[in-house]
């Protein structure tokens, strides 16, 4: 396994993140959620590999995720050997003071743990003013419970101000961006991509695998996920004339290289620039095939070759309103 550190920070992390949406009571959130028994195994395997860096949020299967994530660490590894991050904003409040000040709580308790190493905004709040929120966030790094912070899919605009505000205040800047990117979907390239690379931010993008529609040689698969995951058909299925072009040429890549299309999607991914792409893995081969990816260095003209078919989307992640409280599910479609 490969390390990085966050940011500036001295938190040294793994070059993959398994992400904690795949823990839960199943239909809590999502139908495909591992219960406690099969988190435990994907975290286990995890540790075996050498990846020490594990990302859950508050809203994730009604807290169930932070509480399966902090049960299999806690029986397979001392809490100094690994880097916890988790998310508040899917929550009564959202951002301001009063409900990070309660999420938190929340969170460290479900984990099992008494500091998060990571604590990121999940989204950005128009109705809490900014100062209020990162005053906030500082609180918790000055009282202990969270070492560094991040933030997750907003504007480039949005992420500036953030940061600004909190060095003009001389309190705690963001460390990492949490943001949606893959060869499918690379609208963060415009904007909020290059601030972070300006500002000495780590790029951990959730989804690198677009919900497996790069890796694996159909646009669909005969899997529970694949079935019932309303909110990848939303992100994805729109665009599929387009970015299908673009899966075929990871597939031939693949062959090329002799691996599999999921390591080809992830070498792009360090080839950007990233430091800790977020892998939801629900069953443990999926880890062996991510950290394969280290073993693969694309050529300049394989990255021209996988990016010159790409197409401008219209935003998935960031976005334009607060959605009504309860809704934690973006951009899903509902047929």
């Amino acid at each position: 396994m490969d390390y990085t550190n966050i940011g500036n920070t001295d938190i040294k992390v793994s070059k993959i993140c398994v992400g904690g949406m795949s823990f839960g009571q199943p239909k809590t959130m999502h139908d495909w959620t591992l219960d406690a028994r099969q988190s435990e195994q994907v975290v286990k395997h995890a540790l075996d590999l050498g990846i020490n860096f594990f990302d859950t949020a508050n809203g994730y299967s009604a807290g169930t995720g932070e509480e399966y994530l902090g049960k299999a660490l806690k029986n397979n590894v001392p809490r100094d050997q690994v880097v916890i991050a988790s998310k508040v904003y899917f929550n009564p409040g959202r951002l301001s003071k009063k409900a990070i000040q309660h999420e938190i709580n929340g969170t460290l308790k479900r984990l099992g743990t008494d500091y998060l190493d990571l604590y990121l905004i999940h989204r950005f709040d128009y109705e809490t003013p900014i100062e209020e929120t990162m005053a906030a966030l500082n609180e918790l790094v000055q009282a202990g419970k969270v070492r560094a912070l991040g933030a997750s899919a907003m504007y480039g605009y949005q992420f500036y101000n953030l940061q600004l505000t909190a060095r003009d205040h001389g309190w705690t800047t963001f460390s990492a961006m949490e943001n949606h990117y893959n060869l499918l979907y690379r609208e963060d390239e415009r904007e909020l991509i290059p601030i972070c690379k300006q500002m000495g931010v780590s790029l951990m993008p959730y989804s690198p695998l677009a919900s497996g529609r790069l890796a694996r040689p159909t646009w669909s698969a005969d899997t529970l996920r694949s079935k019932t995951d309303r909110v990848a058909r939303g992100k994805y299925d729109h665009t599929f004339e387009s970015d299908h072009k673009i899966a075929k040429r990871v597939y031939e890549l693949s062959k090329k290289y002799n691996a599999t299309m999921a390591q080809v999607a992830i070498a792009w991914q360090w080839a950007k620039g990233v430091s800790s792409p977020i892998i939801g893995a629900t069953k443990a081969k999926y880890l062996d095939d991510a950290v394969g990816a280290l073993n693969l260095n694309l050529t300049p003209a394989d990255i021209n070759y996988l990016e010159e078919l790409y197409v401008p989307h219209k935003i998935v992640g960031a976005i334009d309103h607060n959605p009504p409280e309860g809704v934690v599910l973006l951009d899903e479609d509902k047929n």
